[in-house]
């Protein structure tokens, strides 16, 4: 293969300029043995790969879109484009994210991404989580701009591509656009902000006040130990009080907001482990990987295919440990055993770490009457530190629930129940 087709595929295949020259110097035996330097190397990127219009490009861009569409019909995309031609919004999905939502579209976490192309598009990614608690991808966005019509006409593509069914919960960053967006476009949805993302603006937001570091670590102490809407409360109005935060506007808003990132508001409902956008944010590690500010459309668009099927790998390898290999049990308790039994092996080292921590836990049967027991479940977190949560057991249709809401927001069974079956 000659020096400058070697160039061009690395360059397609994101591979960096100074990578593809390192490799021309190992194959022939070193630098000096080369006519040329890296800067040569990178001067032809410049003048010959990258030499291509945004109109260019965009054209090209929907041409391979309208082939991988003529290979298999299940493939979706739409485009808008600008006046000039240019890319003004862009959502594309293969068979492979259509037919994942279909079992994991449950819950769905979109994230935007910037740098990852020479147009300064911004990125949308949909991801959810499969039954190994690894990521999958439900499909890729271009949009010039972070409009509230962009988003709307993002999200109803999307719908339209997974065939008019909203997912049941929708985890975003804290952006007021998105969420009139999605009650524009799913009113069904429960919108769910990262509640990482928003913890992580407290030392900005509140650093001129005296002792901002202790408000730090009361605020993480209200959001993350209330766990009753009724105990929130208190504690919030408590905490405001406390430092004088009563005027403080940010927080004031936050507060009004608090059904869209609070956990105890919203752990009756199902997330599949997902508490902040860090499932789309594991895309940045593909895009630092593969992909660059300089980046073409067609590039962009090729290595997030591949990503894709690196993905579909990595599920189908985890597919046939649990097929070909057991997790032992930690325990002689038949409720673990059971649990070996049904679960994939990520989930079932979930159940066996929560199993574990059952030995910190102190229960005690405080109400019964007509087959419901009321439990109070002491767990120890430091050496002087016990956390109080209340588990009831109803024995005629054998349904154990906690306060913490783990089983409702993350599908296993916590520590506090499991101390409780094992009274029952």
């Amino acid at each position: 293969m000659s020096i400058r087709r070697t160039i061009e595929n690395n360059e397609e295949a994101g591979i960096r300029p100074s990578k593809t020259y390192q490799s021309f110097v190992a194959g022939a035996g070193g630098h000096r043995e080369l006519n040329f330097i890296e800067k040569d190397v990178r001067n032809y990127i410049t003048r010959e790969v990258r030499n291509v219009s945004e109109q260019e490009d965009a054209k090209e861009f929907g041409k391979y879109l309208l082939r991988v569409k003529e290979k298999n019909q299940n493939f979706f995309f739409e485009l808008e484009l600008e006046e000039d031609q240019s890319i003004k919004l862009a959502f594309w999905a293969d068979a492979r994210s259509r037919a994942a939502f279909e079992y994991f579209g449950d819950v769905i976490s979109f994230d935007t991404t910037y740098n990852t192309n020479r147009y300064n598009l911004v990125c949308g990614s949909f991801v959810g989580v499969n039954h190994h608690g690894q990521s999958t991808l439900f499909g890729c966005s271009l949009m010039k701009n972070e409009e509230i019509k962009s988003f709307k006409w993002l999200f109803q593509c999307w719908l339209r591509c997974m065939g008019g069914n909203a997912p049941k919960g929708f985890l975003t960053d804290q952006c007021a656009l998105m969420k009139k967006a999605l009650e524009a476009c799913m009113p069904t949805t429960i919108h769910h902000w990262c509640i990482w993302h928003i913890m992580k603006k407290i030392p900005s937001k509140l650093n001129e006040y005296k002792g901002h570091a202790d408000i730090e670590q009361e605020m993480s102490q209200v959001v993350w130990n209330s766990h009753s809407k009724d105990s929130f409360d208190r504690n919030w109005n408590y905490f405001l009080l406390n430092f004088g935060l009563v005027d403080n506007k940010w927080l004031s808003d936050l507060y009004e907001d608090r059904h869209i990132w609070v956990p105890i508001y919203l752990d009756h409902h199902f997330w599949a482990g997902m508490k902040s956008t860090q499932r789309s944010e594991s895309m940045d590690s593909f895009f630092n990987k593969f992909i660059t500010r300089n980046s073409s459309l067609i590039q962009f668009v090729k290595q997030y295919d591949n990503y894709l099927g690196s993905r579909e790998q990595a599920e189908r390898e985890s597919d046939a440990a649990d097929f070909y290999t057991v997790i032992p049990c930690a325990t002689k308790s038949s409720i673990e055993a059971q649990f070996q039994d049904v679960y994939t092996h990520q989930k079932f080292r979930e159940v066996q770490a929560q199993l574990r921590e059952k030995a910190n836990c102190i229960t005690r049967l405080t109400n019964f009457a007509l087959g419901y027991s009321v439990y109070e479940v002491g767990e120890q977190v430091s050496s002087s530190i016990f956390n109080k949560f209340v588990v009831t057991y109803d024995s005629v249709v054998a349904e154990v629930k906690c306060q913490c809401l783990l089983f409702e927001s993350r599908g296993i069974l916590c520590r506090h129940a499991l101390s409780v079956l094992s009274f029952e």
